[in-house]
């Protein structure tokens, strides 16, 4: 049976490379860390690198105050960038027939810092907080309000893998019929409460997180937002099969065999169709963390070999959370984008350059390396969390699509 086509018709997006697709897309390519600054308000007697999106930010509608938290403005500035095609859906389909699917593992959590913070020196929390902002399904019914979508809205926790699943479960109300359109990706927001989390748990890089290296020592953090409009539109970039596992193998660690990772990345090239050798590109999770790096290089290379060009994007933008997966998965639409003839460009794995011999010697692209493709390209982009939430996608586009 032939399966139901699934566009990702539409991309706005927000992170430390920048505010557009066509201002992050060569920093991309460049390998570009120059977004990452240095703060020290976010874990005491620390000062480290984080992925922070530059202000100005656009302003939440005052009707809609309840709801203005710094991680709904990074969804309203991925989302200002598809206003058109989203009223063009619309138009087309009804307002009634529009779904919200995002992501996120922070919500409002830094503005309900600063509320406590008021808090403790008057009484009384601050003025402009609101529970809405807080609650992890505040950013879909912010969402919802703001575009006057009337489909089904929701939003998904899963950890760092709360981006994929949303974009995979956009693509089960479309296929299902349920919704001809779903705004659909994740946003999250830089945190005392995770930062200091991942301070605790020893996961925390002194520099530039270092994945695939002897040296590595820890992650980046980041924040940002990506959303897609998802349609069953045939043509374009296509979302072309998920794979999902759930090993619950520890809280916060990872299977050290990779056996969930394997799962997912199997799983996705059965939900599409293909063989590990019709992938052009993989985009790793590539936390830089000592446990992730390990099992993920062995799972990569059990599934495709050690010749799949791949990468990690997280020297770049840091580890946006819950939103890593929507602004990985924007990445690899990027890269889908600007495929010019058979020629497809590829970001480059930003690293010290001393690979770990401990690792599988899986093949880490370098700066303005580019694959050679036929006239179907695939790529495939993996997201794990926390308690053994793992989701992988493949993405892909026919050249006269």
């Amino acid at each position: 049976m032939a399966r139901t086509p699934c566009s990702l018709q539409a991309l706005g997006q927000v992170n430390a490379l920048g505010k557009s697709n066509a201002e992050i897309a060569p920093r991309l390519l460049a390998g570009d860390t120059s977004g990452l600054t240095l703060r020290d308000d976010l874990v005491p007697e620390r000062s480290l690198l984080f992925g922070a999106v530059r202000d100005p930010l656009p302003e939440i509608p005052a009707r809609l105050a309840r709801f203005d938290c710094r991680n709904n403005r990074l969804a309203l500035a991925a989302l200002e960038q598809i206003g058109a095609e989203v009223d063009g859906a619309f138009s087309r389909f009804g307002r009634a027939r529009i779904g919200i699917v995002v992501g996120t593992s922070t919500s409002g959590v830094s503005d309900a810092e600063e509320a406590i913070a008021v808090r403790e020196r008057t009484g009384r929390l601050a003025r402009e907080f609101d529970y809405a902002q807080l609650e992890f399904g505040g950013l879909a019914g912010f969402l919802a309000e703001m575009t006057g979508a009337r489909g089904p809205a929701y939003t998904l926790s899963t950890a760092c893998s709360s981006g994929n699943r949303a974009l995979a479960s956009a693509r089960s109300l479309v296929a299902l019929g349920l919704c001809d359109a779903v705004i659909s990706g994740a946003a999250d927001s830089l945190c005392g409460l995770t930062a200091n989390g991942f301070a605790s748990l020893g996961a925390l890089s002194e520099r530039i997180t270092n994945p695939c290296s002897r040296n590595r020592d820890g992650l980046t953090l980041g924040e940002g937002a990506a959303l897609f409009l998802v349609t069953r539109d045939p043509g374009g970039i296509q979302l072309l099969g998920v794979g999902e596992s759930s090993e619950a193998h520890h809280i916060s660690a990872p299977d050290p065999e990779g056996n969930g990772a394997e799962t997912a990345m199997r799983g996705a090239l059965a939900d599409a169709g293909l063989a590990p050798a019709d992938i052009a590109y993989l985009n790793l999770h590539g936390t830089g963390t000592p446990q992730n790096d390990p099992m993920e290089c062995a799972a990569v290379s059990r599934v495709f070999g050690n010749a799949l060009p791949c990468s990690s994007t997280k020297a770049l933008i840091g580890h946006a959370l819950g939103a890593a997966g929507a602004i990985e998965a924007a990445f690899c639409w990027l890269v889908l984008a600007g495929q010019t003839g058979d020629v497809l460009p590829l970001p480059p794995h930003v690293f010290d350059g001393e690979r770990d011999p401990e690792l599988a010697p899986i093949r880490l692209v370098t700066k303005g390396e580019s694959a050679h493709v036929g006239a179907r390209t695939r790529v495939l982009t993996n997201s794990f969390g926390f308690g053994g939430n793992n989701c992988a996608l493949v993405l892909g586009r026919d050249r006269d699509s």
